[in-house]
């Protein structure tokens, strides 16, 4: 019987989240870049997300370590309510932001947009990128059982070993300063895909600049998902 009446706390549960988050556009955006499958089963979709349609050669670092499968049942429902939470304190805080829900993670895109940037050729934190990616600080302390996927794109302009190096350097830079804030090493991957993941078109100015960019995803860690498993099943 208590697993039954724990079944039923969970339907409602997940009937009242869908009901208090629908003014979260990443919420209502959830699973919209479902584009990864070609890595399969496991964090397909969120890195699909992050790197684009096609998949190629760049970056180091191992993706899979933060990616991880998909977690269902009641134990993706609680899951669902901190991401859902968070990607929704994230809008509030960094309005410019691309903020998205995909499966059990957030994908947070910075471009110009953002106000989290890069000059021509530069990859140092400015001080209009500093005061943004403050605010994402504060959120990664206000939810500290995350792991946190940093990855860097730059456009077309110029060489290509050039530009994969200099994805690379951006991604570390954001990484580093995440770091230096305080926030945990241990919670962090950086990967970088240089020219090689564009998401817009790279033959205008305007898409140039949205390939400039720094993907950022937040993953529920090791203790968020077995805190979250442990309380379904009791």
């Amino acid at each position: 019987m208590k697993t039954f009446l724990n079944r039923i706390g969970l339907i409602f549960l997940a009937l009242i989240l869908t009901m208090s988050l629908t003014n979260c556009k990443a919420v209502q955006n959830a699973n919209n870049k479902q584009k990864g499958a070609v890595i399969g089963a496991t964090g397909g979709a969120i890195l699909g997300a992050i790197i684009g349609n096609n998949i190629g050669k760049g970056g180091n670092g191992e993706l899979g370590a933060v990616i991880g499968g998909v977690i269902g049942g009641g134990a993706g429902i609680l899951i669902g309510d901190k991401m859902d939470k968070q990607a929704q304190k994230i809008e509030e805080e960094i309005p410019g932001a691309e903020v998205e829900r995909v499966d059990n993670g957030i994908v947070v895109t910075f471009d110009e947009g953002s106000g989290v940037y890069f000059d021509t050729n530069k990859y140092n934190i400015n001080a209009s990128s500093q005061e943004t990616l403050n605010k994402l600080v504060g959120v990664f302390r206000e939810y500290p059982d995350t792991n946190i996927l940093v990855v860097g794109h730059t456009d077309n302009t110029g060489d290509a070993n050039y530009n994969m190096n200099l994805s690379k350097n951006r991604a570390y830079a954001v990484t580093n300063y995440f770091k230096g804030k305080g926030l945990s090493s241990g919670r962090f991957t950086t990967n970088w895909f240089g020219e090689d993941q564009p998401v817009h078109d790279n033959s205008t100015v305007e898409g140039r600049a949205k390939n400039r960019r720094v993907n950022i995803a937040i993953l529920p860690n090791e203790k968020m998902i077995e805190e979250a498993k442990a309380k379904a099943n009791n």
